[in-house]
């Protein structure tokens, strides 16, 4: 048998090694929808933190294979990428905890809603990356709006602060609740039921509470992918590092969801930490020009990045030990 088509280039690289990823990719669904989660359940915090474990050690796996299989920069793009991606995703944490809580989701079904949402997060990220690498092989310049939107983006993070977003008053919310049949009531783990309507009393379908709360999880993701999608191009180009890191990093946030839920008032200071993260980015492609060099250094972004991340969660630890230690008292 000619073996021969694994080889093609893809994307720049060897076809094979996107099979690779993606065989990977699906048989890390299967094993936790077919496997860990045939039956809706709550997921406890412990089995939350052991999943997430797997997910991040699995996603620093690949990492260390891109480092041994592309070379140490792309290794290191990779990883700089991966970071800067999982802790976007922890901020999203707090947007689908203010989702499932204006839904009123059961906690046994939140799953269901974060592995739907994650199907299409796969997709719609493809698509998101899949025109940014056109653009930017087109048009270098194009580096530069991605780069000045990430300063703009953490620069608006910085200025707004803790504000929350206001679900109740989304107009795609009201949207769906004037053109389409919506029921407020929950039914299991259904996203549709057909149910008599109110004013024919004839059989129709209805969308569940469920289905919208699925809605607006992806266009969540939507939303920080606006931001995630130019911060990995300003890393790197090269649309096999851009894809594998983002969807490794986000492949764990349903495990990750349900440990961090509990405890996402400890962590008050990412969000800012996050703003100087893509500032940085965004003004890496700057200071690269200022400083006459053809890219800024791969070891010195990634040392950044760690730097500045893990400085807003340990400092957000520290900070909210007292809030801890109350909430674990007083309830």
């Amino acid at each position: 048998m000619d073996f021969a088509f694994l080889f093609i280039d893809w994307l720049g690289k060897p076809l094979w090694m996107w099979l690779a990823f993606i065989s990977i990719v699906i048989a890390l669904l299967v094993f936790d929808l077919g496997i860990l989660h045939r039956d809706n359940r709550e997921i406890e915090v412990r089995e939350s933190l052991a999943l997430s474990s797997m997910y991040i050690g699995l996603g620093l796996a690949f990492g260390v294979w891109v480092w041994w299989q592309l070379g140490p920069e792309s290794g290191m793009n990779y990883l700089t990428g991966f970071v800067v991606e999982k802790t976007l995703a922890l901020d999203n944490v707090f947007v689908i905890a203010l989702i499932f809580s204006f839904f009123a989701v059961p906690r046994k079904y939140q799953h269901r809603v974060l592995f739907w949402g994650i199907l299409g997060v796969i997709v719609l990220r493809a698509i998101m990356i899949g025109l940014g690498t056109t653009l930017v092989s087109q048009f270098s310049w194009v580096l530069y709006i991605f780069a000045a939107f990430l300063v703009i983006t953490g620069i608006k993070m910085l200025w707004i602060g803790d504000k929350e977003p206001e679900i109740g008053n989304n107009p795609l919310i009201n949207f769906m609740r004037r053109r389409f049949n919506v029921t407020d009531e929950h039914h299991g783990q259904d996203f549709f039921v057909k149910k008599p309507h109110p004013a024919t009393g004839k059989l129709v379908w209805f969308m569940t509470p469920l289905f919208m709360a699925l809605v607006m999880v992806e266009i969540a993701d939507v939303i920080f992918a606006v931001d995630s999608v130019p911060a990995i191009f300003a890393i790197t180009t090269d649309p096999f590092i851009v894809y594998t890191s983002n969807i490794f990093a986000i492949l764990g946030l349903r495990a990750l969801y349900f440990a961090l839920a509990a405890m996402i008032h400890r962590f008050k200071y990412l969000k800012p930490a996050l703003a100087i993260v893509l500032i940085f980015i965004g003004s890496k492609i700057f200071i690269a020009d200022l400083l006459g060099l053809e890219k800024f250094p791969a070891a010195l972004s990634l040392g950044v990045t760690f730097a500045i991340i893990a400085s807003g969660v340990i400092w957000s630890l520290i900070k909210t030990r007292g809030s801890q230690e109350a909430h674990s008292n007083g309830g």
